[in-house]
């Protein structure tokens, strides 16, 4: 069923302070769109939340296989993580596999993500490297692709690299998206990341998590790539991060991952459904809140206790003092799944 756009409101002493309009869509394997809210056929940046489809090539020309990774280091190449002790140690780990270094990034550097690991680097003298970098698991996965493909690593960010043509074409066939016309520009960490509407977005992790009209050999790097980000979930984000933690819950029944500006994918096997999301104004509080609605609204969170979930349905929002000031709410009229 087609709905209006989705509304999270943020309110303070009993009235709404702040409000979010949301855009959804779930989708099933076969392509059906169960139910959508707003203009999900608009052109969004999936930005970070297409990180799986971007590993998708390399691990299904046998890259894992070949260079050893183990199964933390296969989930944090769809990672978007916070550079945490784990998470570096881990991309390190997979460079030496590889016999490069990260000299060969081509992300840039940034302080980690996780406020207490920064000061803590920080509280050593020492400045962040590409490792840090909460993309540089994907770019791990992209320089390993680069071996698999035989080319030359540097340059492998650009769009016209074979890397990326590969990384592009792989994308177009699980959305079904003709990317050659569509809008891109260089992401964050400088990779190409292209614009396309969020129902292509939702059946690609709808077929992602439930892959049986794909090759043999795409099947098999679906499965190995949703088998290691959900048994793995700390390598997809980190502490105090709704991936991780929600992922945890649900014990390995959804694949979450986020995107920069607000938006929001689920890969769901059981149900064999893709759900993608974008906040208009980018605000990955009010994704979160809808992703969480749309989790409880296809059922997959039914087995959880409604204690494990009050805070994610319903945050609680408080000052430096930890006084309750109001709270986060997700308002959508649904019909029962």
């Amino acid at each position: 069923m087609q709905y209006d756009a989705l509304s999270v409101q943020v309110t303070r002493g009993g009235i709404v302070e702040s409000e979010h309009k949301i855009k959804a869509v779930i989708v099933s394997n076969t392509g059906e769109v169960i139910d959508s809210w707003g203009d999900v056929e608009a052109l969004v940046y999936p930005r970070s939340a297409i990180k799986a489809m971007q590993a998708l090539a390399f691990i299904e020309m046998g890259g894992a296989k070949q260079f050893d990774f183990s199964n933390e280091e296969i989930a944090i190449c769809c990672a978007s993580h916070n550079g945490e002790p784990k998470h570096v140690a881990t991309v390190q780990r997979m460079l030496e596999k590889l016999d490069l270094s990260d000299d060969h990034f081509e992300c840039g550097c940034h302080w980690p993500m996780h406020a207490k690991t920064s000061y803590a680097l920080a509280g050593t003298g020492k400045t962040p490297t590409a490792l840090h970098n909460n993309c540089s698991g994907k770019h791990a996965g992209m320089l390993g692709l680069s071996k698999m493909l035989d080319v030359e690593p540097k340059g492998y960010i650009d769009i016209a690299h074979p890397v990326q043509k590969t990384i592009a074409d792989t994308m177009a066939q699980m959305c079904e998206y003709d990317y050659s016309r569509a809008p891109w520009s260089p992401d964050g960490c400088s990779a190409p990341t292209w614009a396309m509407p969020l129902t292509n977005l939702a059946l690609a992790f709808a077929k992602f998590s439930s892959p049986e009209s794909l090759s043999v050999e795409r099947k098999i790097a679906c499965k190995t790539l949703y088998d290691a980000v959900v048994e793995h979930p700390f390598m997809v984000a980190g502490t105090e991060r709704y991936c991780t933690n929600m992922m945890a819950l649900l014990e390995k029944r959804v694949f979450l991952k986020v995107g920069a500006e607000g938006v929001y994918i689920a890969a769901i096997p059981e149900l064999k459904l893709g759900i993608a999301l974008k906040c208009e104004d980018g605000a990955v509080r009010a994704a979160e809140s809808v992703m969480t609605a749309l989790l409880d609204h296809v059922g997959i969170t039914s087995f959880v206790d409604n204690e494990s979930m009050k805070n994610y349905r319903s945050v609680s929002l408080s000052n430096w003092e930890k006084r309750t000031t109001g709270e986060i709410i997700c308002k959508m009229a649904l019909h029962t799944f």
